[in-house]
C-alpha cells in the first residue's frame, strides 16, 4: 500500500505542465512599430495579428490586456496560424481574457499540434493525461507526449519517461523511461534529473547506483 501511494505521488510529482503561451518576438516595442503591426493586422495579416496578440499580453508597446490579446490571437489562429492557435489554447486553459473552457483549449492545442509545433503536442497530451477537455486516454497521452519528444520537446520528453516508468499507455519499461528522462535531463529539465535520480537510486533500468542518484538530485536540486 505504502508503495502504492509513493508512486502515485511521483507521477504527480514529477509530470511537467505546461501552460505559457509562447512568444517569439525579438524586436524592440516602440510605437512605430506598434502601429505598423496594428496596420498589417487590420489588412489580414496573420503573423501581424500574432504579434499584435503578444504585445497586448505581454504590455509592450501596448497597455497589456489579456482580452485583446485574445482577440488577435483569434484572428491569427482561425487563419491557422500555429502560434496563435497554441496561445489561444493556454488563454482558454488559464481563463485569460476569456471564459475557462478546457475543450475549447484542447480544440486549439489540436489545430497547432496537426501543424507539428512541439509545445501544443505537449499540451494536448496533457489534456488527455488528465482528461481535461477531452475523454482521459493515456495511450493519446502517450502518442502526442511523443510527437512532441521526439521534436526534442524536454517536457514531453519527462513526461513520456514517467508513462513508460508507470505503464501507463504504454508497456512499462524502466530502460525507455530513463533514456527519456536522460534525454530532457541534459536539457536541464529538473523534474527529469530528479526522475533520473529515482531510477539510479533504485537501481530501475539501469545498474543501481547510490553515487548517480546522489549526481542528478543534486543537478535538479540546483
Amino acid at each position: 500500500m505504502k508503495k502504492l501511494i509513493f508512486l502515485t505521488l511521483v507521477f504527480f510529482l514529477l509530470i511537467t505542465s505546461s501552460f505559457a503561451s509562447i512568444d517569439n518576438y525579438t524586436e524592440a516595442f516602440d510605437e512605430k512599430t506598434i502601429e505598423q503591426y496594428q496596420k498589417e493586422a487590420d489588412q489580414g495579416i496573420a503573423s501581424a495579428q500574432y504579434n499584435l496578440g503578444i504585445s497586448y499580453e505581454n504590455g509592450n508597446g501596448v497597455e497589456q490586456s489579456d482580452e485583446n490579446a485574445a482577440l488577435w490571437y483569434r484572428k491569427a489562429a482561425e487563419q491557422g496560424f500555429a502560434g496563435a492557435q497554441f496561445n489561444l489554447g493556454v488563454m482558454y486553459e488559464n481563463g485569460d481574457g476569456l471564459e475557462q473552457n478546457y475543450e475549447k483549449a484542447a480544440l486549439w492545442y489540436r489545430e497547432a499540434a496537426d501543424q507539428g509545433l512541439a509545445s501544443a503536442q505537449h499540451n494536448l497530451g496533457l489534456s488527455y493525461d488528465y482528461g481535461k477537455g477531452v475523454e482521459q486516454s493515456y495511450d493519446k497521452a502517450a502518442l502526442w507526449y511523443r510527437k512532441a519528444a521526439d521534436q526534442g520537446y524536454a517536457g514531453a520528453q519527462n513526461n513520456l519517461g514517467v508513462m513508460y516508468e508507470n505503464g501507463d499507455g504504454v508497456e512499462q519499461n524502466y530502460k525507455k523511461a530513463m533514456e527519456w528522462y536522460r534525454k530532457a535531463a541534459d536539457q536541464g529539465l529538473a523534474s527529469a534529473q530528479y526522475n533520473l535520480g529515482v531510477l539510479y537510486r533504485h537501481g530501475h533500468g539501469v545498474e543501481q547506483s547510490d553515487e548517480k542518484a546522489a549526481l542528478w538530485y543534486r543537478k535538479a536540486a540546483e
